[in-house]
């Protein structure tokens, strides 16, 4: 959920801001492109959604689509944070296999049985081995992993339910866990889960039996130099080349769930996996609530090869420098303006396969403050 209050459109001209782009290292193609915006997937007709190229499915599950991941080979999965349900679609929006589509049901927090739960976050477990949903010999790892605003993570290997293996939600109001995000990474000979833990104001950090770990020193510490304010909180994780981005949002000190959204409202930093500080991207009004976080293949136009951010408080998606962390500019619509997509959530290039071409950017959104669901690409033009 999110205190975010903005009228739906699916994608529109905004006033454009006139932004120096970082100099940085000649890691991406100078010169200018444009974005074109599909959308594939949409819960509400009556919302205004349509598709560009006259090509979409309707989906009334897909509530909040919020986090999206896929396997190296495999189709995209979808999360429905409204819904308490994984979709499964490929690269053309369609419900997958085609002829009988997977849903995974995300179990509610032990407490509140028979409750819809609220996923977020959700990573593809490429650690064999390890995060195992069952015991035994021989022991079932996770194909995927879930992590929800109900302050729990869950696990799935196959069935149309995922299995509950962390559940950290608190019984009274304003407790427990908020987990807003997840990411995988191998920390030595260690395979740890790292969860963003919004209320609580840091990541949790688990081992590959889902135990809660204590990293040594004083982990993802950001440094006064990154000039953060009191109240911001990790919002997301995500782990590109072996480093983890921590995105950061303003805490709702009333609700302790939601963000507080507006420009300059985000800061995206970047650490080793054992909690080290790396580096930070650079912060202006470009970053609002910032969420997704992806990188670009070197085919993607103006901005190849850099590090994407999309917020989730203005629906814009910034471009930086991944050496640099130098903001480069924001991807435009064939307009030449911003490209806005309400309540953008995740981001993600597509791997070859079953989830579309390396170079097609696919997101996932909850327009109309998070009543509706909406996933879709992003192509250069």
């Amino acid at each position: 959920m999110s205190g975010k209050l903005l009228p739906f459109i699916a994608a529109m001209a905004i006033f454009g801001l006139s932004l120096a782009p970082g100099c940085g290292d000649n890691n991406h193609n100078n010169s200018t492109s444009n974005y074109q915006q599909t959308n594939l997937v949409f819960s509400n007709i009556s919302a205004g959604f349509s598709n560009i190229s006259g090509v979409g499915t309707r989906d009334p599950q897909l509530i909040n689509a919020w986090g999206i991941a896929h396997s190296p080979t495999g189709p995209w999965w979808v999360n429905a944070n409204g819904s308490g349900v994984s979709k499964v679609y490929n690269n053309l929006g369609q419900p997958f296999p085609i002829g009988a589509p997977i849903v995974v049901t995300i179990p509610p927090p032990a407490s509140a049985p028979g409750t819809t739960s609220t996923p977020t976050g959700i990573v593809f477990n490429n650690f064999s081995g390890s995060f195992n949903v069952t015991t035994g010999v021989p022991a079932t790892s996770a194909r995927f992993i879930f992590v929800t605003e109900d302050g729990t993570i869950s696990a799935w290997h196959s069935g149309t339910s995922a299995t509950l293996m962390v559940d950290n939600h608190g019984v009274a109001a304003g407790t427990g866990a908020v987990y807003k995000g997840a990411a995988l990474a191998a920390n030595g000979t260690s395979n740890l889960l790292y969860a963003a833990n919004f209320r609580a104001q840091r990541v949790d950090v688990f081992d590959s039996n889902f135990a809660p770990v204590t990293l040594s020193g004083a982990p993802f510490t950001v440094p006064s130099s990154a000039g953060h304010p009191a109240g911001y909180s990790p919002f997301n994780i995500a782990n590109i080349g072996g480093k983890l981005y921590v995105t950061y949002a303003l805490l709702n000190t009333t609700t302790l769930l939601d963000d507080v959204s507006g420009p300059g409202h985000g800061f995206v930093e970047v650490f080793n996996p054992d909690g080290t500080f790396v580096m930070s991207l650079r912060t202006g009004s470009w970053l609002n609530s910032p969420w997704g976080v992806a990188q670009a293949p070197g085919n993607f136009g103006q901005f190849s090869n850099t590090i994407l951010v999309g917020n989730f408080g203005s629906g814009q998606i910034a471009a930086f420098n991944p050496t640099s962390g130098q903001f480069e500019g924001l991807l435009n619509s064939a307009a030449n303006t911003p490209i806005v997509i309400d309540g953008l959530w995740g981001i993600g290039f597509g791997n070859g396969g079953t989830a579309g071409p390396t170079n097609t950017l696919f997101f996932a959104a909850g327009p109309n403050d998070e009543s509706n669901g909406l996933f879709g690409t992003l192509t250069v033009k």
